[in-house]
Formats: structure tokens, C-alpha cells, sequence
């Protein structure tokens, strides 16, 4: 079509006026054509744009659902300071190639976060993982004392978890008392120091939390010592919780083979399971020894029938650690410290002292009530049904019920 423009008195107009008229349709046409297309490219892009938002909304819901199930069990931990991925343990351990030890329940690898050297627990290669995990984190994660291992933060994914502890530069007590030919030996200053530390962490979990808090599990392998030789109680997988308007708590059996009181065989426990483990750890702080040792001639083995032999001979001193000349020079002092060992290994649970007693004795400012009975031995006799059945004993099945951790 062909349009002339003619100027006149300033206004442009169209040569024709079929022309004219022409050309609105033309523009008429083109403008609803631009709209409908415009309008059917927006109303598409919305729906497109909702779809794919439905779609991550989705699932983005799903995702946070699967990871709370994930996460459900350890149900809001008060105190913890930190959760940290797999992989940032991964990279801080050098995808944990720096191992300090190993036991029954996991595997500890040497790392560094930041400025920080930590210690990393992997659990693993055990049933009721969910079940110790939840003790260790929660138990750890509410309380804070100088002789309590500090729990920095965990890592829960999926089947994966860890914990991760303050570093201790100086690994567990039973690598320093139970060398056969060490390169050092501990000063009685710094063994009396060890027992304190430990007795300073069992009375803060027995005595100054809202609910008790029973270890269950005290032996050398789960005292840790610091560039001091500070003792630092570890490893609360195996911790109980006791309300204080209960006596007794009934449990299954727990702990390590040579550290169990007497009372485990009647499933009736209290606090005071502690305090038999923590006689024994002196003792074998005090011989050098471990309490259960097979490498020994057979009348030798066990360390509290040696004990209770030399406890009414009054030789007890017979028993100290060769090895150790410094300890020669505090004889009576030593004595003392296993005269409390006894005590702390009565068989009958009530007449063994509290730890908050304990501690007192050690500072001085309590002196031992009597000299405790020597009574210590483990005596079985059997039942009607011909079952053998626990009189006393500090040593009871020969199963391993918990592997140092």
C-alpha cells in the first residue's frame, strides 16, 4: 500500500482517506496481536515460575523433614557448642589418619579446627549406638568442671557420628601406670594429684548436678591427663542419670571386667558402683599394675586379693610400684591413700564413703572415720536351681562387658 504524506498547517495526514483508514487497522491489528502474544508470554512465565517454587518449596520441606528425623534423637542438646559437619571432621582429622586410640566402642583421631587441637570420637562397630550417643552428648553437653573432659560439639549424619573433646596432650592415665619398663615414671605428687582430680569430677557428677550422674565405667583408660598431668574424667557412653528422689536405679549390666562392685549381679546400682571403680584405680595407681593381670602367676592375678592379704598382715607397702623410687620417701602417706582405696572397696555399698568425703580426706580437711573391714574378696556359693550367685566380688563374669574407648 502505498501512503502519501502531506504537510499542511503543520499537521500530517495521510494522502487518502481509505489509505488512512487502512493503516489504523494495520496498527489496530498489530498492537492486539503484540498484547494477546505479551500477555500469553507473562501468564505463561507465572505458571512456569510457580511450578518450579512449588517444586523447591517441596522439596526444600522434604529435605528438612528428612534431616529432623535424622536429627530427632538427639532432640535439642542444651550446652553443646557446636555441630559440625562430616566433612569439616574429615578435613580437620586429614580424613582421620592421626589415630590416638582405639576400643569397644570407636576410634579416636587427633585433629585441628581453627588454633584449636581436638580430639574426635568415630563411633562405631556397636549395636546400640543411638543409645551411648545420646548419653555422652547429653550428659557432657550440660555440665562443665575443671576435671570433666570438655565436649566441644558432635556431627550426627545419618549413621555417622562423632564427638569432639578438648584435646588432652598427656592420652589416659593407663599408658602411664601400666608399663612394664617406662621411659618416666610418675611422681607420688603427681599420682596423689591424679586421684584428687579424678575424685574433684565423680563428686561434681554425684553430688553438685541437678540429677546424679552415675559413670558406670571408671577405669585408667577413661581418665584423661592434660599437658599438667591434670586428671580429666572422659567417656560418658555408658552414664546414667539418677533422679534424686530415687535410691536405686535398675540397669542392665555395664562397665569393664575388674572395675564392677559387687552389687551388678542384683541389677540394683547406685552412684556408688563409682566409688568401687575409683578404689581400684588407686590401687593399680599406687602398684603400677592393672587390677585383672593374666600375665601374673596364678596366686598373683588379682590385684584385691593381694591387697586384702597384705591389708591384714599390715604389709600393705609391699604392694607399691617398684618402679617408682620417689614414692619410697611417703610411705605413710601412701598407706593413708590405701586405707581410702579400702574403704571406697567395701562390699556392702553403704559403708563406702561419698566422693564429696573422699575429696575432703584428700584435702585434709577430714581424716578417715575407722579402719574399713578387709573383706574384699570375691565369694560365690551356688543357689537351689544350681546357679552360681555373687556373695561379694570385685570380680565378676569373665565376659569383657567394655573395651578402654
Amino acid at each position: 500500500m502505498h501512503i502519501w504524506l502531506v504537510e499542511i498547517q503543520g499537521v500530517t495526514e495521510l494522502g487518502s482517506q481509505t489509505g488512512f483508514l487502512h493503516f489504523l487497522l494495520f496498527l489496530t491489528g498489530r498492537q492486539k496481536g503484540t498484547v494477546r502474544r505479551r500477555t500469553s508470554i507473562a501468564v505463561g512465565s507465572a505458571i512456569g515460575s510457580f511450578a518450579l517454587l512449588s517444586i523447591a518449596i517441596t522439596i526444600f520441606i522434604w529435605r528438612k523433614c528428612k534431616k529432623r528425623e535424622e536429627e530427632d534423637f538427639i532432640g535439642g542438646i542444651p550446652g553443646v557448642a557446636a555441630r559440625f559437619s562430616y566433612n569439616d571432621l574429615k578435613i580437620a582429622t586429614r580424613d582421620f589418619s592421626m589415630r590416638l586410640g582405639s576400643g569397644g566402642f570407636g576410634s579416636v583421631f587427633k585433629g585441628k579446627m581453627g588454633k584449636e587441637t581436638i580430639a574426635v570420637k568415630r563411633l562405631e562397630g556397636f549395636d546400640q549406638g543411638k543409645e551411648e550417643f545420646l548419653a555422652e552428648v547429653e550428659t557432657i553437653g550440660r555440665i562443665h568442671h575443671i576435671n570433666l573432659v570438655r565436649l566441644i560439639g558432635f556431627c550426627a549424619e545419618k549413621s555417622k557420628k562423632l564427638l569432639v573433646y578438648e584435646y588432652m596432650s598427656n592420652s589416659s592415665l593407663d599408658k602411664w601406670i601400666f608399663h612394664e619398663h617406662p621411659v618416666f615414671t610418675l611422681s607420688w605428687k603427681t599420682r596423689r594429684n591424679i586421684i584428687m582430680g579424678i575424685a574433684k569430677g565423680l563428686s561434681y557428677l554425684h553430688e553438685e548436678c541437678e540429677q546424679r550422674i552415675a559413670h558406670l565405667d571408671i577405669k585408667p583408660q577413661n581418665i584423661l591427663l592434660d599437658d599438667r598431668f591434670n586428671a580429666k574424667v572422659s567417656d560418658f557412653g555408658l552414664s546414667k542419670l539418677i533422679s534424686r528422689d530415687d535410691s536405686k536405679v535398675m540397669t542392665r549390666m555395664r562397665g569393664t571386667r575388674g572395675y564392677l562392685a559387687p552389687e551388678w549381679l542384683g541389677s540394683k546400682i547406685t552412684e556408688k558402683v563409682d566409688i568401687y571403680s575409683f578404689g581400684i584405680v588407686i590401687v593399680e595407681i599406687i602398684c603400677g599394675r592393672k587390677n585383672l593381670d593374666e600375665s601374673q602367676p596364678e596366686e598373683r592375678v588379682h590385684l584385691i586379693s593381694l591387697l586384702q592379704e597384705k591389708a591384714r598382715s599390715g604389709q600393705l607397702l609391699d604392694l607399691v610400684d617398684t618402679k617408682s623410687n620417689d614414692m619410697q620417701f611417703h610411705k605413710e602417706e601412701v598407706k593413708e591413700m590405701m586405707e581410702l582405696a579400702i574403704w571406697c572397696l567395701q562390699v556392702d555399698s553403704s559403708k563406702r564413703p561419698l566422693m564429696s568425703t573422699v575429696a575432703k580426706v584428700l584435702e585434709g580437711a577430714m581424716t578417715l572415720e575407722a579402719t574399713p573391714h578387709y573383706d574384699l574378696v570375691a565369694n560365690y556359693e551356688l543357689d537351689h536351681n544350681n546357679v552360681e550367685r555373687q556373695i561379694c566380688s570385685y570380680l565378676p563374669s569373665a565376659t569383657l562387658l567394655s573395651g578402654p574407648r
